[in-house]
This record gives structure tokens, C-alpha cells and sequence, in this order.
């Protein structure tokens, strides 16, 4: 049976421990960081060899490649992409043009992966930056206003649909008034629930019928004082409830310091909330280990959440004309941004790089 995990693994290749450890606990799907990119035929090889380890030629291969300081594929094999907060600005605050441009870089990525058989981006980010937030987000961000975000996240998720690729919107139901970097510290936002509910909410409300969602490890105390939105029962019954969500919800990383206890017990902790698939991303067989002895069998209604999201995998892509499309691209883009400094995200978590 299909377990309810995303896991990953720790370099270009699988071992032998790996592979037995997959086709043991045969998670749902699999995630890739720097650490798994060496070249365009190691990648395909090392997806292929994640697939024939469960047995499931559509067995999800996730990435983060958003651009800017979130892109595991790059040069010299792969485009340097910019962040989101770039379109705008390139599009000189005009939004109809910056969705043209979003929507384009979307779907150039989701060549890039579709190529290598990954079919699952971890983007858009829907978050919304407040003043003097953490800049975790940052340029990440597409915009600062709600409407603009949930304006280009679409088009960002339409590109990458159009190419083969599922999204995830992330972080519901929001990381960008977070004061911490949840890879570290627990966020506590203590904003009212009707301010939330008409900024911060907004685009998730608006990316609703979007096929999967991560969670925020952020703890909204007008929701639940106690427990960030991952683990907290009230807070995916808001996602579910308020902001309307019925595809398949996620958890962030179970291996982040913003969430406390074993990781036997957030994972426990991330399935009682209402949590469909849980992720964890270091490749540490250890900790896979200690996750998959309590993670749940996919089934009853997250399975057909799950069936719900393979279902709207796009076999063959729209066409594309691939060099007239980065002529496109590169000109409309060029010199036109800057690009902001903030931390890197994720590869902390990779053992070689801790």
C-alpha cells in the first residue's frame, strides 16, 4: 500500500539502503534538492530510479524551482531564473504585462523539468510580505498587495500546467507576515482574524481549485494559540472551511526547528490536524525511518485527493517554440530588475550543507 509521505534523497544516486528503504515504505512521491543535480541525464536517471523503486511510473518527483534564491536546477545545464518579486518590476508595476511574463518563465521551467520527468514544482509562493517581516519571503514573493499576488500566482500555475507540471501553492494560509524563518524559529503571528481573513488569505482563497497546497509552519494565534497551521486542527479546518481548499494539503518540512517534539510525533501530529501527505526533505534514512513507522496508508479520501491531482497531470504539453520563448523571455527581463538579498532556503537542511 501507498504510504502518505514525500521523501528524499541524500545525492546523485540512489543506494542500496535507499532503494530498499522506498520499496519498503513506498511513499506516495519524492522530493530533489541541489544535492540530487549534477547533470540533465543523472537527474533523469536518478527520477527514473525513484519511480522503479516503488513500482509507479506516476509516482510524484517534486522540486523547488521558483528562480531567484529557491532553484535547484541552474547553470550550467539549466537557465538562471529570476524571483517573483522580479515580473513586476520588470513590468514596470503594469500587472497585466508582469502576468504575460510570469506565466512565460512558468512554462520555460516547466520545460526544464518536464524534460527530466519531474512533474511537481513547489511553486507559486502566495504569500504576502508585510512591512518588516522576515525575509524569508522577500522577493520570493510575487507582489505585496493580495489581489497582484493572486493575480500572478495564477499565471505562474497556468504556465506550469500547461507544461506537464502540477504546482503547489505554498505557504497556506500564509508565511508573509511571519517575524521568523520557519526553518529555524516558530513564527507567532498575532494579527486579528478579520485582517488575515481580507489580506493574507486572499490569494489562497483565490487559488482554491489549485491541486495541492503546503502548509505554513506558522502559528496564527487567532486560530490556534497553541500549534502552527501544520499541525493544528483548527488550522486545516481553515484552510478546508475558509479559504475554500479541497485538493490535497501537505505539510512543509516535518525536519524544520519551527516545529517541536520527535519527528514521530509531528508527523503523528501533522495527520490528526487533517494533513494529507506529509514531507520530509533532508534524505536523512534515519529520520525517513522514524517517519515512515508512523506514517498513515493513503487511503479514503486524501487517496482520492491524491488520485484527483495525477489526474490533472498534462501528458503532452502545450507546443512551444523553446528558443524563440527564452529570446522572449531573456529580453523582456533583462536588466530590468534587481534582485534582492535574503537567506537561502531549504539546502540547510541537506546534510553536506548543514
Amino acid at each position: 500500500m501507498t504510504s502518505a509521505a514525500i521523501f528524499g534523497c541524500t545525492g546523485y544516486r540512489l543506494s542500496a539502503q535507499e532503494r530498499a528503504f522506498f520499496a519498503d515504505a513506498n511513499p506516495w512521491g519524492f522530493i530533489l534538492f541541489r544535492r540530487n543535480v549534477e547533470s540533465p541525464d543523472q537527474v533523469r536517471a536518478l527520477v527514473q530510479d525513484l519511480r522503479d523503486s516503488v513500482g509507479r511510473d506516476d509516482a510524484p518527483v517534486l522540486i523547488d524551482q521558483e528562480g531567484g534564491r529557491v532553484q535547484r536546477l541552474g547553470p550550467p545545464f539549466w537557465p538562471k531564473y529570476p524571483p517573483g518579486a522580479a515580473y513586476l518590476q520588470a513590468a514596470e508595476g503594469d500587472v497585466f504585462k508582469a502576468r504575460e511574463l510570469v506565466r512565460l518563465g512558468a512554462r520555460l521551467m516547466a520545460h526544464d523539468l518536464h524534460e527530466l520527468g519531474i512533474n511537481v514544482d513547489c511553486v507559486p509562493v502566495m504569500d504576502v510580505p508585510v512591512p518588516g517581516a522576515h525575509d524569508i519571503i522577500g522577493d520570493r514573493a510575487y507582489a505585496r498587495d493580495p489581489q497582484t499576488v493572486a493575480q500572478l500566482g495564477r499565471a505562474a500555475a497556468e504556465g506550469m500546467l500547461a507544461g506537464g507540471v502540477l504546482p503547489i501553492i505554498k505557504h497556506i494560509p500564509g508565511h508573509g507576515r511571519a517575524f521568523a524563518d520557519s526553518h529555524h524559529d516558530l513564527p507567532i503571528v498575532e494579527t486579528p482574524l478579520a485582517v488575515l481573513d481580507a489580506w493574507d488569505f486572499v490569494p489562497f482563497r483565490a487559488m482554491s481549485d489549485m491541486p495541492m497546497a503546503m502548509t505554513a509552519h506558522v502559528v496564527f494565534t487567532a486560530v490556534d494559540a497553541e500549534a502552527p497551521a501544520t499541525t493544528s486542527k483548527a488550522g486545516i479546518r481553515l484552510i478546508r472551511e475558509r479559504l475554500g481548499f479541497g485538493g490535497l494539503i501537505m505539510t512543509d518540512d516535518l525536519s524544520m526547528q519551527a516545529l517541536s517534539g520527535t519527528l514521530k510525533e509531528r508527523t503523528e501530529a501533522s495527520f490528526k490536524a487533517g494533513n494529507d501527505i506529509v514531507l520530509h526533505c533532508n534524505g536523512k534514512l534515519d529520520e525517513m525511518t522514524e517517519i515512515a513507522s508512523v506514517t498513515k496508508t493513503l487511503g479514503g479520501i486524501a487517496a482520492r485527493r491524491a488520485e484527483a491531482v495525477l489526474e490533472r497531470v498534462v501528458r503532452t504539453p502545450e507546443p512551444l517554440d523553446v528558443d524563440a520563448a527564452r529570446a522572449r523571455f531573456a529580453a523582456a527581463m533583462e536588466g530590468r530588475y534587481q534582485a534582492a538579498s535574503g537567506p537561502d532556503v531549504g539546502e540547510a537542511q541537506a546534510p553536506e550543507l548543514a
